[in-house]
């Protein structure tokens, strides 16, 4: 296996399919001001942007604009309220986290979602209470890619950077773990967006399907 003492991931796109809950909302809240909803694709590649690039998939508005505030705290809303509906780990990532729990290898989370949606999601699924550590936006000062959230992780967990792997599904998980000191996997399964070449990223593995994490960590 690799040689690593602990997993670190990244949320949304790389360890939790979490589009299915947001295609629900924002074509929700499409339908709610009479527009029309957008195709699963289209909203799965805006994820990983957040809130703030779904409202600007659904309803072409930038940031800026008076409305936007408003169309966001309202999506959140109706995210919040059946955030777990149809999330669930992507395939292959339940046995990577059970052999973790075999190996005694901790595994945790770091991500740019805030707390209160992180923990929501995680408690529902079962997976709250298994994470040695869970580190969102809410607990540093500079989400990623600043190194600050990573780095916090370590600490929580008592392992120098160097001894744990992180795995993201966006330039910036990379750009973070490189500059905390981690090994890096891009998960290549994720959100990506059009055009982004993961090869760029500087990864020191790209991982194409969620299902091949395991082999790739584990193999002797």
């Amino acid at each position: 296996m690799l040689d690593f003492k602990a997993l670190l991931f990244d949320l949304d796109g790389t360890l939790l399919d979490t589009a299915p809950d947001f295609i629900t909302a924002l074509n929700t809240q499409l339908r709610r001001h009479n527009r029309a909803p957008l195709p699963d694709s289209a909203i799965r590649t805006s994820v990983t942007n957040g809130s703030v690039g779904l409202i600007q998939s659904g309803f072409g508005l930038d940031p800026s604009d008076p409305q936007f505030e408003a169309l966001r705290e309202e999506f959140l809303e109706l995210y919040f309220a059946n955030l777990a509906d149809q999330t669930t780990l992507f395939d292959g990532l339940q046995l990577v986290l059970d052999e973790c729990h075999t190996r005694n290898i901790p595994w945790g989370i770091v991500t740019n979602k805030p707390w209160r949606y992180t923990e929501a999601a995680l408690v529902q699924l079962g997976l709250m209470e298994r994470a040695a550590t869970v580190i969102c936006p809410d607990h540093v000062k500079q989400p990623k890619p600043d190194p600050e959230a990573i780095l916090l992780a370590c600490k929580e967990i008592a392992l120098a950077p160097g001894d744990c792997l992180y795995i993201g599904d966006h330039v910036r998980d990379i750009e973070a773990g490189r500059a905390a000191g981690t090994r890096n996997i891009a998960a290549a399964w994720g959100y990506i967006e059009a055009g982004q070449q993961l090869g760029d990223w500087q990864a020191d593995w790209i991982v194409e399907q969620s299902q091949q994490l395991h082999e790739l960590l584990f193999r002797d």
